[in-house]
């Protein structure tokens, strides 16, 4: 093809992507605009944008009269008005998976870093302190991990628990039986998967049905003695309800890569509290997710360019009624 694009990158990505396509695509990214929001409002004379987080609202999505393809650089589209897009014949997909190990490894870091209290004894170290009876930890091998959602990620935090000699449980209404191994369980109800469990790891999309899913009867569910981790999207924990189940002590600890607000205000009430490990948002970010990412992002604006549909395309069934 002789056709030439212009491809917007709001935000910066590994440069492997870009590169990749260079054959057929100008990559503009952050040395051209000042901000994020700088580029999208110049997003009129664009054929495709690759997009970590910034928000593609309908209103930016009405501006991009030449806008063939939304190329997700992550799995979640909580930022990208999919139905917007699908309404201008915009082929909006993702890179589901890509970076699925890397976010498994943080969410048991933190899951570690809870249990072990390993903050708070790095602190008491580097203060002077030598008090080690203060740092009895919990073995977490014989232990049971819930998984709320069981997509890619889910399932690599579940092969990394079960080499733990951990039993794992999930709930996800979503997916069909015969993706459930037989070594995992899988329970009908988030409920009953808090109740039953010991940790609790959130692995589901921000959707209207999950939002604050995980709110005061599953931490009371929870119990004095176990753990919440999340490093999905913030909204789908109550965060007042997880401040106040860990106040009374009802929780005994979280650890969050993710937060309704982000950044979280300079207030916030966890901020304070030694049983909690905060991230921001980075468990998705190594160098071998970002590549992954970058490239399979830049593959899908490829495909796009051929006239195909990628694989991972959020919206088939519009684009290919609009192509019929």
């Amino acid at each position: 093809m002789s056709e030439h694009w212009n491809v917007l990158l709001p935000e910066r990505i590994d440069p492997s992507g870009p590169e990749s396509i260079a054959d057929f695509a100008a990559c503009p990214g952050m040395d051209e605009y000042e901000s994020p929001e700088a580029a999208l409002a110049d997003i009129g004379r664009y054929d495709a944008v690759i997009v970590r987080v910034a928000n593609l609202d309908a209103s930016v999505i009405e501006r991009a009269d030449r806008l063939r393809v939304v190329a997700k650089h992550g799995a979640g589209l909580d930022n990208v008005d999919v139905e917007a897009a699908s309404r201008r014949g915009i082929v909006v997909c993702n890179t589901p998976g890509a970076n699925a190990r890397s976010v498994a490894e943080h969410a048991v870091a933190l899951l570690f870093a809870v249990r072990r209290t390993l903050l708070t004894a790095d602190e008491h170290v580097r203060s002077g302190g030598w008090e080690r009876p203060a740092f009895t930890g919990h073995e977490l091998t014989g232990d049971t991990l819930g998984l709320f959602g069981f997509g890619a990620i889910a399932r690599e935090v579940s092969d990394l628990a079960q080499g733990m000699g951990q039993t794992v449980l999930a709930f996800d209404p979503y997916v069909p039986d015969d993706e459930i191994p037989a070594r995992v369980e899988r329970v009908p109800e988030l409920l009953e998967l808090c109740e039953r469990s010991d940790a609790v790891s959130v692995h589901a999309p921000l959707t209207d049905q999950t939002r604050h899913a995980v709110g005061t009867d599953e931490l009371a569910a929870l119990g004095e003695r176990g753990v919440l981790v999340n490093t999905s999207r913030g909204p789908i924990v109550d965060e007042t309800a997880l401040v106040e189940a860990l106040e009374t002590g009802r929780l005994h600890g979280a650890g969050l890569d993710t937060f309704e607000a982000e950044p979280p205000g300079p207030d916030h009430p966890l901020y304070e509290r030694d049983d909690v490990v905060l991230t921001p948002h980075v468990g998705g970010v190594t160098d071998a997710a970002l590549e992954r990412m970058s490239e399979r992002a830049a593959d899908n604006v490829r495909t796009v360019y051929e006239g195909g549909i990628p694989e991972s395309t959020v919206n088939r069934e519009a684009i290919e009624e609009g192509r019929a």
